[in-house]
């Protein structure tokens, strides 16, 4: 499938990037899994702890729709790894799986849903594009905002943000959460237009 082809949006899987442990939760690096702890929230779902995925998950019911929610306990740059074993062993298809992800290159407050592509830079996504063996996935690009200088990225984005940024990324978090029913009825190209839109 080329990787301009956006395929009917049939979403099974979501995983939300991020670095185990308590010094990290807050950081700007774990947005991914703040979107996977709303959408459990919303779910009344309780992720736990699958050795055999190398993460928290959790199966749920949205509306009609059955799918998984993941959390990789790998550390951010072997994400893909416990990506690539749930979806193995439930026969899912990359172009099936939703990444939630942090963006530096989108500012506070801003988030964006996009169909393949390149990684960015991004350790998370570069391993991901490593072990399902294809950059033909979804993802939902968090805006955290960027430092300024490329030398200050690693230090920045794993720092808590500020109040008042938390709660702007929350507050996009939230919405991208309304829009899932649709986007796994297959309206994709209806949240991308409304989450673009949002400033």
């Amino acid at each position: 499938m080329s990787t301009h082809a956006v395929p009917q949006a049939d979403i099974r899987l979501i995983v939300g990037l991020g670095n185990p442990g308590a010094q990290y939760q807050d950081t700007r690096h774990n947005a991914g899994f703040w979107f996977v702890d709303e959408v459990a929230r919303m779910t009344g779902a309780t992720l736990r702890p699958e050795p055999r995925f190398q993460g928290l998950a959790a199966k749920v019911m949205l509306n009609t729709h059955e799918l998984w929610l993941l959390q990789p306990t790998t550390f951010m740059n072997r994400s893909g790894q416990a990506t690539a074993a749930l979806a193995r062993f439930y026969k899912i298809a990359p172009e099936q799986i939703l990444v939630a992800h942090d963006e530096i290159d989108l500012p506070v407050g801003q988030i964006k849903l996009k169909y393949a592509g390149g990684h960015g830079g991004h350790n998370g996504l570069r391993d991901l594009h490593a072990h399902l063996g294809t950059p033909n996935y979804w993802r939902l690009r968090i805006g955290v905002d960027h430092p300024g200088s490329k030398d200050l990225v690693v230090d920045y984005v794993l720092h808590a943000p500020s109040k008042v940024d938390r709660a702007k990324i929350d507050s996009t978090i939230d919405e991208a959460c309304r829009q899932l029913p649709a986007l796994l009825r297959g309206e994709a190209a209806l949240v991308m237009n409304h989450l673009h839109s949002l400033k």
